[in-house]
């Protein structure tokens, strides 16, 4: 029996710890070349048209809409294993923060990964303007990047030494703790699943070149959250009145 058919037995009980070492280990199989590629047949399909996401999906999933970012098959997961939320840039701002807790509350699952992934564009072009280079982007373009510049500003603070594209790789990481602290800011239902113990938020890299994703720490979250908790801006009401 499969990871994730065992977990579809106990769906609704299943630990966040046992969703995050499933996630690991279909990642595994995906580099390996060893993937499974379980529910992606027609049975399976005939479930998604017949059946609630609720009982089946493990994680929700925050990425980059980037191409060569493609989250089930990184995985090795299949059709209604999954709830995933994607944006140039895996930034979160008010559409994001709903899908999110659309995913955890209604959806009901007990992790979320927000995934960051190497060679980001979004990430990139920020950290270019950040350094002095100037870019005209398209005019929806600044809004939706503008969550990045603070996580760029504090890799280059923290890494004076890297200069031009060699800043981009610590970009990344900090836009993932970015994405992470503006979620934890914009909802209040998010921060008391997490601290309740109910879901577990969880910072990932993906390496495109390679298959690979790279799961950070995860005291840094509580960190996070304990500071989001004393900043007196945070979202009060978790339920829209």
């Amino acid at each position: 029996m499969t990871a994730w058919v065992q977990a579809e037995l106990v769906v609704g009980k299943a630990s966040p710890e046992e969703v995050i070492a499933m996630l690991k280990e279909g990642n595994e199989r995906f580099v390996t070349g060893q993937a499974l590629h379980e529910n992606t047949d027609a049975e399976r399909l005939a479930q998604a048209g017949s059946e609630n996401q609720g009982d089946h999906a493990f994680a929700t999933v925050l990425s980059c809409s980037d191409s060569r970012v493609p989250v089930e098959r990184i995985f090795d997961a299949g059709f209604i294993d999954l709830f995933v939320v994607r944006v140039a840039g895996n930034v979160v701002r008010t559409h994001e923060a709903g899908s999110i807790e659309y995913g955890l509350a209604h959806v009901h699952t007990p992790v979320l990964v927000v995934m960051g992934h190497t060679q980001c564009g979004a990430v990139a072009a920020v950290a270019d303007v950040v350094q002095g280079h100037k870019h005209v982007f398209e005019r929806n373009i600044p809004p939706l990047v503008a969550p990045i510049f603070p996580a760029a500003k504090r890799a280059m603070a923290a890494h004076p030494e890297a200069l031009g594209r060699a800043v981009v790789p610590f970009a990344i990481e900090e836009n993932v703790w970015q994405s992470i602290t503006d979620l934890f800011m914009q909802s209040p239902a998010t921060r008391m699943k997490v601290r309740s113990g109910k879901v577990k938020v969880v910072g990932t890299i993906y390496d495109v070149g390679t298959g690979r994703v790279d799961w950070l720490p995860e005291s840094r979250v509580m960190e996070l959250l304990d500071a989001v908790e004393r900043d007196p801006g945070r979202a009060m009401n978790a339920m829209a009145e």
